[in-house]
């Protein structure tokens, strides 16, 4: 019979429910059970061997179209690789590389004859690659990179070159032994213009496992974490390759050296290419708030089994869950993990419509861009936070390397930055916001779009993540009194963040314009209202991630976790009101004795879900095996 707990798994898994279960049952055979391993060969050699498990089991085929070889499941794709991350991050690093970065250049920038050659070889893992993109002199802005791809019509070759030492490809993961080809990011040169930045197959090891001829790689040697991850360097002296190694779905060369493209303008074209890219974006966000959950299920239990201090009249010592301040410290990230993984399986479906239509909608395609940036950042940033406060939490032996959570510290922390710095990502969705999703804006510098924005600011499109009617009814049901109670009401929480999120955004575009007026340099315009432009970008965020969890409660059809997940909901709301209470306040939407019972409100939830503590991390959905604590151990 389904407990309480099953139920809470079953709604948070949402449509992916049976593609999780599965890989759930797969991670807990011994292979994959965690372990450090500190030695950085074996490490590797570990990972690589934990792939071919993977690739056995068929989930490498899910991201690749039934006409490549593949199943065309991206849900399932996506969904299958967050889960790895609950066993070894390092596992889900080379997974994500191989089949995720690697494979999804192969597939969505190549054409036919690429699908042909590589895409069976590289699911099958006969051929190991690597993602070329980010350089020790540029990484967030790719548009600039250094390396160039040069054509040579004489020999119908493309000749590729690192000019200078900051154009040496950097960090990039499978360089540093394993991978055989690279799909490279360089400038296109043809007849003597540059026609912005493509992407190239270069072959870069023999297989033997020695560089090519003009190819120099280096290892990247001990990092804070992710030992099993054989991050490299590759510089490249002139090394040639056919032409027809161009990945020309977007931009090709013909034989007698003319540049064609579907797409005229550089700037729209790059961000096109990039885009078809997003899945790699998603995975990243998803697997690291897949790590916090671990983490956080760990430090729950940790807390309902350690005793501290004796009760007053009794010998016992008391568990330290029942203590409020550390109610305080877990039960908040709790609740925000599950509205995270709410939205995260909103992004993963709408992921899985488009990059599945035959004709995809442009604005759709935009707005899943946006948001997958807002969300990598948000589930990165979180798994940053929460993992930190867990290993805090359980005092000294959270320290111990036994315990996996300071390793999971160490594997996650880089989440943050790879696939995009959180800061810049967060800037995408303000600049989606604030200039309504238009066109021209994709490939604009800081100064270009602070030029367009003063003029062509519109408003923001707010798409809902269920039927407009279930929120329109919620926002009626919201109270207009001051009385506590209504901090509990769902339309009053609603309220609060989409006014926040609202006025953020529309004192930001009169900022703008009004910077415009002021500055004589556009980036010093822009630069005066950043910090402004980033904190309506994450109220944005906070917003999608309530309304998901709404959407989230009202998918939910057992009486019980039903109730678990309101109230879960009401924490996760009124924390994130608490944490910009000064804003609330500033803005008078909180008065001050309000502010006190946003407190007290707090407080009586964390108070109600203590008795079902257990049963909120059985929901999270990790893993028995996987909770291989040494201070779990009865």
């Amino acid at each position: 019979m389904a407990t309480t707990g099953d139920h809470l798994r079953i709604s948070l898994d949402g449509p992916f429910h049976e593609t999780r279960e599965k890989v759930r049952v797969e991670l807990g055979r011994d292979e994959f059970t965690p372990r450090y391993e500190p030695d950085l060969a074996k490490a590797r050699a570990r990972a690589l061997e934990q792939m071919k498990l993977v690739r056995d089991a068929g989930y490498a085929a899910n991201g690749f179209s039934v006409a490549h070889g593949g199943t065309g499941d991206v849900g399932a794709a996506v969904t299958s690789i967050e889960m790895l991350a609950m066993a070894d991050l390092s596992l889900m690093v080379k997974a994500g590389v191989q089949w995720g970065l690697f494979g999804g250049a192969i597939e969505n920038l190549g054409t036919e004859r690429h699908h042909e050659r590589y895409v069976k070889p590289l699911i099958e893992l006969d051929l190991l690659g690597c993602f070329a993109m980010t350089e020790t002199g540029h990484g967030s802005d790719v548009q600039e990179l250094e390396t160039t791809a040069t054509y040579d019509a004489a020999t119908s070759e493309f000749v590729i070159n690192s000019p200078t030492p900051s154009s040496r490809k950097d960090y990039i993961g499978g360089a540093a032994q394993h991978a055989r080809l690279a799909a490279v990011f360089a400038q296109l040169i043809v007849g003597g213009e540059n026609q912005g930045v493509h992407c190239l197959v270069v072959p870069i090891r023999d297989e033997a496992g020695a560089d090519l001829p003009g190819v120099t790689t280096s290892d990247c040697g001990y990092k804070g974490g992710l030992n099993g991850v054989d991050n490299g360097r590759i510089m490249f002296d002139n090394v040639r390759v056919p032409r027809e190694n161009l990945l020309n779905r977007y931009g090709d060369v013909d034989a007698d050296g003319i540049y064609t493209s579907p797409i005229d303008n550089v700037g729209r074209r790059f961000f096109t290419m990039v885009g078809t890219l997003v899945r790699g974006r998603v995975t990243v966000g998803g697997s690291a708030a897949a790590a916090a959950k671990v983490a956080l299920t760990i430090a729950v239990r940790y807390a309902l089994q350690r005793r501290q201090f004796s009760a007053p009249k009794s010998d016992d010592e008391v568990p330290i869950m029942d203590y409020l301040v550390h109610q305080r410290r877990l039960f908040p990230l709790v609740a925000r993990a599950y509205a995270l993984a709410f939205a995260q399986n909103e992004l993963i479906a709408k992921l899985a419509a488009i990059q599945t239509s035959d004709d995809p909608d442009p604005h759709e395609q935009r707005e899943l861009e946006g948001r997958a940036a807002g969300l990598k950042a948000a589930n990165t940033a979180f798994a940053t936070r929460a993992i930190q406060e867990c290993r805090e939490a359980c005092g000294g032996a959270g320290y111990l390397m036994a315990n996996r959570l300071v390793q999971l510290k160490g594997d996650t922390d880089v989440f943050t930055t790879f696939e995009g710095d959180n800061v810049v990502l967060t800037q995408l969705v303000a600049k989606e916001l604030l200039t309504g999703y238009a066109d021209e804006i994709r490939g604009m510098s800081p100064v270009e779009w602070m030029r367009f924005a003063t003029t062509t600011v519109s408003d923001v499109v707010r798409t809902r993540s269920v039927a407009v009617q279930i929120f329109q009814t919620i926002i009626d049901s919201r109270l207009d009194n001051e009385e506590e109670g209504s901090l509990f009401n769902r339309g009053t929480q609603l309220g609060m963040f989409e006014d926040r999120e609202e006025y953020l955004i529309s004192t930001a575009a009169r900022r703008l314009q009004a910077a415009a007026k002021r500055e004589k340099d556009p980036f010093d315009a822009f630069n005066s209202v950043q910090d402004h432009v980033l904190r309506a970008a994450r109220a944005h965020i906070d917003r999608i991630a309530l309304e998901a969890f709404i959407s989230g409660i009202e998918s939910c059809e057992n009486k019980e976790a039903k109730q678990l997940l309101s109230d879960l909901c009401d924490l996760y709301a009124l924390t994130v009101i608490d944490d910009d209470k000064a804003w609330f306040m500033e803005h008078r939407q909180l008065s001050t004795e309000r502010a006190k019972a946003v407190l007290r409100a707090i407080n009586e939830r964390c108070r109600d879900l203590r008795p079902r503590a257990r049963t909120l991390v059985e929901g999270l959905g990790v893993p028995e095996a996987l909770l291989d604590a040494e201070m779990l151990a009865p």
